[in-house]
């Protein structure tokens, strides 16, 4: 059957096939003839063509790339697209201080306004920390205090637009990206002439505004600044030409100000010059604006919410848009677990009514007590019946490993300690990798698998893991403790050698001894002095030990003093145990990390592939006898 080569072919989009198609189509036509020879004028204008028509292709592919949310690469795209599903993306965040601010005076009310600023010094660099607030407070006893104040890192900045709707892109803008949206203030003041103001607040719940809610938006726009926009009467309250909109927030330097403690006042509060300031909390909470991927991740997800927390993920949800700072999240019901705070220890024991909120953050600092009531105050509109939000700190528990390797000299020029080094790199990818997180287990074959693959040289290596979890005691009054393993602890037989160990302390402000936890291999915890073979049992009922749910619990104690730990000075004692298996799971508020300081990696060499013979022949007399060398198939030294 006859074709018609006269039909251009429109489906290649390489640079190449484009190319050969249009001289495919000029075979057809007698005008021109030498477009196929690469020195001809007609040859470039077709590369101009094939260039042009590639690049068209390519801008129309990137074009349909970015209308959907998961291919876009543009900010702007998926800050529009996240938009349409009613997210809101979070700015830059500051880091946030509580202090006590209190003036010596004998006035009966003072005012501290605003804007008032005080300085801090992190790392030999001076910051500002502001209050976003106008605080009153009254006079006891010649003293005057300001309580609880959060002050935020940056400079309080003040931006005045008069509506005027003849100017049709007239925009709402704060005009600096590093702005912090959750200190903002917005007020509307009827007109240059009339100083009537009313303050505005964000809107989060359409479905409760009238014509006379006086709201904003808030959104970000294609540049990454955020804008501030109005009702239009009829959903919420409009703004009029002549009125003035204020806008006040913080513009901070992010991350730069976490860590700041001391804080320095201004030379004078309300005319009061007698200050002072008393740190309740360090600087914490700083963090850059929301990235790309956590907008792709968590627009869907907030959507699918509804606004509203049901079940665990929307308050994984609600958690990273309300605290910026969350690096991981956790989250379950209290059917599935509850938590003792007199203990500081997760359990399986149920709470029902209760959610359990558990936030790593990106400095690796535990929330403070006032940012927990912040969030839980923060997810409380969003919670469906008596649900009540609980957060909790995450539990970390370190992992010590003793790793053998073996490898054959002749397959590489590398040292042992050059061996050693990499399989220490190794261990500590894996650990950033796949470990620091919620959730996350520990995986005994894929360490050794990675270890094998570190060097071409290494044979084969072993693995022996031992957990550990330090905890502070209260050295002042006599105490309990519980702690958690979540996992399964190694007794294969009831009075099995002691598998619990602890760095050292002091009880009973005896400072002369120094005391340590184990086990008897029965269920009980003790307190011993000296180490192994030479220790004298002190206590044999200091607690007990379940080696089936992996929870010791110490009994009343009275600790005066901590011993060091891996040779400095500690307020906290370290207590290991070792696992029943070496694959380590973590439960509810549990988080695994490998303490690669403690961590003892051991190269061999393997005497059999290093030798470069295996075989070897002896002949006496008539009687020739071949020896066959095999490496030993001895394990390495278990802590079994």
């Amino acid at each position: 059957m006859a074709t018609n080569d006269r039909r251009l072919k429109v489906t290649e989009l390489d640079f190449d096939d484009i190319k050969n198609n249009l001289k495919t189509f000029l075979k057809t036509q007698d005008q021109f003839k030498d477009y196929d020879f690469e020195g001809s004028g007609l040859n470039i204008l077709l590369d101009t063509l094939a260039y042009n028509t590639h690049y068209l292709a390519f801008n129309a592919n990137m074009l349909a790339n970015e209308m959907f949310l998961d291919s876009a690469s543009l900010r702007s795209s998926v800050v529009s697209l996240a938009k349409s599903l009613g997210y809101e993306t979070t700015s830059a965040r500051a880091s946030t201080a509580t202090i006590n601010v209190a003036l010596t005076t004998t006035s009966t009310t003072a005012t501290m306004p605003a804007g008032t600023a005080f300085t801090s010094t992190v790392d030999g660099v001076n910051y500002q920390f502001v209050t976003v607030s106008d605080i009153t407070a009254s006079n006891t006893g010649n003293l005057i205090t300001f309580a609880n104040t959060p002050v935020y890192e940056g400079t309080y900045l003040t931006t005045r637009y008069t509506v005027n709707s003849d100017d049709v892109d007239q925009r709402f803008l704060l005009t600096d990206s590093r702005a912090d949206t959750s200190t903002l203030t917005v007020k509307v003041q009827t007109s240059a002439s009339d100083s009537t103001t009313t303050t505005y607040t964000k809107a989060t719940d359409i479905t409760e505004l009238s014509s006379t809610s006086s709201v904003y938006y808030l959104q970000e726009t294609d540049s990454g600044l955020y804008e501030i926009y109005f009702g239009d009467g009829v959903v919420s309250k409009s703004v009029v030409d002549g009125n003035i909109v204020t806008l006040q927030y913080v513009v901070t330097n992010k991350t730069l100000g976490n860590g700041a403690v001391t804080f320095t006042p201004p030379s004078s509060i309300d005319g009061v010059t007698t200050i002072n300031v008393t740190t309740i909390s360090s600087a914490i909470g700083g963090a850059e604006p929301e990235t790309i991927s956590s907008i792709k991740l968590n627009a869907p997800l907030d959507y699918a919410s509804q606004s509203r927390a049901v079940n665990i993920n929307d308050y994984k949800v609600f958690v990273r848009k309300l605290f910026a700072n969350t690096q991981a999240v956790s989250v379950w019901g209290g059917e599935d677990g509850s938590y003792d705070f007199n203990t500081n220890s997760a359990s399986s024991n149920p709470e029902f009514g209760k959610v359990f909120i558990s936030v790593k953050t990106t400095t690796g600092q535990n929330l403070t007590s006032a940012q927990k009531l912040k969030l839980e105050n923060d997810l409380k509109p969003f919670k469906v019946a008596s649900i009540t939000p609980v957060v909790v700190d995450p539990n970390t528990t370190f992992l010590i490993l003793t790793v053998n390797f073996n490898y054959n000299t002749n397959s590489t020029t590398r040292s042992a300690d050059d061996l050693k080094s990499l399989v220490t790199t190794t261990i500590s990818d894996y650990n950033t990798s796949d470990l620091l997180t919620f959730g996350a287990p520990f995986r005994q074959s894929k360490l050794t698998g990675l270890i094998d693959d570190t060097d071409t040289s290494i044979l084969n290596s072993s693995v022996v893991v031992s957990m550990g979890q330090k905890f502070t005691p209260i050295t002042t009054s006599a105490n309990s403790y519980v702690i958690n393993f979540g996992n399964a602890l190694f007794n294969p037989h009831v009075g099995h050698t002691s598998i619990i160990a602890s760095t050292g302390f002091n009880i009973n402000n005896d400072t002369t001894s120094e005391y340590f936890f184990d086990d008897d291999g029965r269920g009980n915890l003790r307190i011993v002095t000296g180490y192994g073979d030479t220790d004298t049992v002190f206590s044999a009922t200091a607690g007990t030990v379940d080696y089936t749910t992996g929870i010791v619990s110490i009994n009343s104690i009275s600790i005066t003093g901590v011993s060091n730990v891996d040779g400095s000075a500690s307020t906290q004692i370290r207590i290991t145990a070792t696992p029943n298996s070496y694959d380590i799971v973590p439960v509810r508020n549990q988080i695994l990390e490998i303490d690669t300081s403690n961590t003892l990696v051991t190269a061999n060499v393997d005497s059999a592939s290093s030798s470069g013979t295996a075989f070897s022949n002896t002949t006496t007399g008539s009687t020739a006898t071949t020896t066959v060398t095999t490496p030993s198939t001895t394990p390495p030294t278990s802590a079994y």
